[in-house]
């Protein structure tokens, strides 16, 4: 359990609204696969010209020039990520087996964002293939595994970056485009859709149920998300950066979700300057208050998170919150000038904040809200 997810044992009623969330990408044998381990559809996209004639009719296709300029400028930076692991089993054989994801490149020296879950292992080298066809060896730079995120870097110069947006101005219904490595062999692969919700907490985790993470704060999308799609880009309109293609929810159709791309904003030069991945934490465990949630353990209001550790230490000894003297059963209605909410996570809201920073929390307690002051700790 990690200092800031939810507990996995609550005393409290938990809500029947669950669902198996995938990590989008998965793992085949000797011929090829992907990082997870779930196959999904692949959707067929029929090119458009500049314009065409029907029996005596003519007819400009010029509607879609805004979504190839923004492929244009995004894909130089898409990279595709492999790597080629042996095995051997009970009985002496050795099978290898192939992985592959997406990463974009942020740095021209070479830094490049990718899934953690595409990247698990940091003493593997993985290889690197650019849009120009060209291969490099990559080293692991740093991960953040609350957030599935990591930081792979290759030896290289004077290479095209992607432009970085603001996932902050994202609205439900904006045009976004996913590209990434579908199927692990369709390099640079794009799909359009619209942002279907924002904020959304979501379970992610492989088929087999071994591996399992807690996300917050991500973009819900109905662009095609493929396996191997994994730490690739999703794009706005104007050709910017907004997310990082994570999961897919395989009980839905086009129900895909990535990570807000405002989450490592702030870690890119701190990766670079420090090799590390810094954000600031509380030090807690909690469950996310909502209106089911608060009617059915009789609680005063239905926004906020309740600290609460199940088997678990709900506040972690040394932590953020231990010194500003949270306590379990706590609820933290707001940080800063922020209320948590639905469409607000504790993540979300912290990631406007760096290590160190003071910030005061708005709390219910014995159902009386106090004000606590709290300077934020630093992922370790």
């Amino acid at each position: 359990m990690d200092p800031e997810g939810n507990s996995k044992n609550p005393r409290f009623i938990m809500p029947k609204k669950y669902i198996a969330m995938i990590l989008i990408s998965f793992v085949m044998g000797s011929i090829g696969g992907m990082f997870g381990y779930n196959l999904a559809s692949g959707t067929l996209f029929n090119n458009q010209g500049s314009g065409g004639v029907i029996g005596n009719k003519t007819y400009n296709v010029t509607e879609q020039s805004a979504t190839v300029d923004a492929v244009k400028k995004v894909t130089p930076a898409v990279v595709s990520i492999t790597s080629v692991q042996s095995t051997e089993d009970f009985f002496g054989a050795v099978s290898q087996t192939k992985s592959s994801g997406t990463g974009f490149i942020v740095t021209s020296d070479g830094l490049i964002v990718t899934n953690k879950h595409v990247v698990p292992d940091k003493s593997v080298q993985y290889s690197v293939f650019t849009s120009d066809g060209k291969e490099y060896k990559g080293k692991v730079q740093a991960q953040d595994p609350l957030n599935d995120i990591a930081f792979l870097k290759i030896d290289a110069k004077n290479l095209p970056t992607v432009t970085i947006g603001d996932s902050s101005k994202l609205q439900v219904g904006q045009t976004v485009i996913a590209i990434g490595n579908a199927l692990g062999q369709y390099q640079n692969s794009v799909t359009e859709g619209v942002v279907s919700g924002i904020g959304r907490a979501i379970q992610a985790g492989d088929s087999s149920g071994s591996s399992s993470e807690s996300l917050q704060n991500v973009i819900q999308t109905d662009a095609a998300i493929n396996p191997g799609n994994s730490g690739g880009p999703l794009v706005n309109i104007d050709g910017q950066v907004i997310g990082i293609n994570t999961a897919v929810d395989q009980q839905g159709q086009s129900i895909g979700f990535a990570i807000p791309i405002n989450m490592i904003k702030n870690q890119i030069n701190d990766v670079k300057v420090k090799g590390v991945i810094s954000r600031p934490v509380l030090g807690i465990r909690y469950i996310p208050i909502t209106k089911e949630f608060a009617a059915r353990n009789n609680l005063k209001t239905d926004k906020g998170v309740l600290v609460y550790g199940g088997s678990d230490l709900a506040v972690l000894p040394g932590s953020a919150a231990d010194k500003a003297g949270i306590k379990e059963n706590d609820i933290i209605l707001s940080i800063g000038s922020d209320q948590i909410d639905e469409n607000h996570s504790v993540t979300g809201i912290l990631q406007k904040y760096s290590p160190g920073d003071k910030v005061s929390l708005k709390i219910m307690r014995d159902n009386k809200e106090i004000t606590v002051g709290v300077t934020l700790g630093q992922t370790q």
